[in-house]
């Protein structure tokens, strides 16, 4: 009996939307990332569940401001993580704090691994993400109001107020949600993505795309 080339494909795009980070098999799994590994794990390996500890489960890391002044663009994102958070392996979330100067702006970029909801603390956000039919959707967050951003795709935060700052939380459905700026992942990568490739795509010319690169730091 031969399977149906249709159903599988169908199935095979099921499979591959709803895969997320494995669910836990255990109640928790604290991380003990400073071991020394002989095997490699898709995470960290866990400490004894007799040794768990409430301080597992807290950290303070998203309690204290970030510096945004260290990049240009006046944002600075703070992240737990098994280090500051070891009670959050294999439990598939991060939170992250981030804050955002004075016109400042998260910009677009991606989650690979995770979608993401934030809701925002204080100040003024204009947010918004592209779908894959380029279509943008943006809303102006006050304080209080959330917003969500779709697994993979592309989405900015711009701080709207010119001298207070923006503070806000969100939470990423991965452990590892990873983090790509569609500018630096264009221009500044190593080896670099061939100019006439970059001309081309983005109908420039040469002078454009080693003046974009300097800028971006590449």
């Amino acid at each position: 009996m031969r399977t149906c080339p249709l159903l599988l494909y169908f199935f095979l795009i099921f499979v591959s939307q709803v895969i997320s980070d494995p669910d836990p098999l255990q109640d928790y799994c604290i991380a003990q990332p400073q071991n020394s590994q002989t095997f490699f794990v898709n995470g960290a390996p866990c400490v004894n569940p007799a040794n768990a500890e409430a301080s597992h489960f807290t950290t303070s890391a998203l309690s204290k401001p970030g510096n945004t002044a260290a990049n240009p663009l006046g944002f600075n994102v703070t992240l737990t993580n098994i280090k500051n958070l070891p009670g959050m392996n294999t439990l598939g979330l991060t939170m992250a704090r981030v804050d955002i100067a004075g016109n400042g702006l998260v910009p677009p970029h991606t989650h690979p691994r995770a979608s993401e909801v934030t809701i925002l603390v204080k100040g003024s956000l204009l947010v918004g993400f592209v779908d894959t039919s380029n279509r943008l959707y943006t809303q102006q967050l006050r304080e209080g109001d959330s917003f969500v951003f779709p697994k993979g795709l592309i989405h900015f935060l711009y701080n709207l107020e010119s001298r207070a700052p923006a503070l806000c939380i969100s939470g990423l459905s991965s452990q590892n949600p990873g983090a790509q700026l569609a500018s630096s992942a264009t221009f500044t990568t190593k080896p670099s993505i061939p100019d006439d490739i970059l001309k081309k795509a983005f109908q420039i010319n040469g002078q454009d795309v080693s003046r974009i690169r300097k800028n971006l730091g590449g």
